[in-house]
């Protein structure tokens, strides 16, 4: 197949794409030099400066007091989370791509293992529509006669971009209800161990 029919075939897979069926579906990978950057980020004050403006939001949220328009939290009884209007904030795409992994690195410290890092980008009427997800379970090791650890449930992180512009960001935290399980740590337990610089 020649490149201009490769081309081609790629604007038809656009066109006829659905949240079933994305134009692209692959698996997240960052070649040297992003990973180059992304160390260099994690030693910024853009990332502590985000990461309190995280915690200091979920805190107004608990006391019920007036947070800031670009974070909603998530709280029912099996999932917990948030999300961040990344489209009414002052960082940059880089810098919110490093965030997206950031998260991630800080949960596989918390004894998870990555089950999913995958990229999904879809043609939308008015824009084209990235979808990158990380997808972490806890570590479980079976032992008889004792209830499984859930840790704070399977954890799901999604970054949105619009027309390649970081749209939102989504944390959610899933909990198991079911008598195999012990109960699952707590959302503000979650929250502290993301802030954590030693996770």
């Amino acid at each position: 197949m020649s490149i201009w029919e490769q081309i081609t075939a790629l604007f038809r897979q656009a066109e006829q794409s659905s949240p079933s069926a994305p134009a692209v579906h692959e698996l997240i990978t960052r070649d040297e030099e992003e990973l180059a950057a992304y160390e260099q980020w994690k030693r910024t004050l853009s990332r502590h400066r985000l990461m309190d403006w995280l915690t200091d939001q979920y805190a107004v949220a608990r006391s019920k007091g007036r947070q800031d328009q670009a974070i909603g939290f998530l709280d029912t009884p099996s999932t917990k989370g948030f999300v961040i209007h990344f489209h009414r904030v002052q960082y940059s795409p880089e810098e919110i791509g490093h965030f997206f992994h950031y998260l991630r690195e800080q949960i596989l410290a918390l004894d998870y293992r990555s089950d999913l890092s995958d990229r999904r980008i879809f043609s939308r009427k008015d824009w084209v529509e990235t979808q990158e997800r990380h997808y972490l379970k806890p570590r479980n090791n079976f032992v008889e006669g004792q209830l499984l650890n859930q840790g704070f449930g399977n954890i799901t992180i999604e970054l949105e971009r619009r027309n390649d512009q970081p749209h939102n960001l989504r944390l959610r935290a899933t909990s198991y209800q079911d008598a195999l399980y012990a109960p699952s740590g707590s959302f503000a337990a979650l929250m502290m161990a993301l802030a954590d610089d030693a996770a």
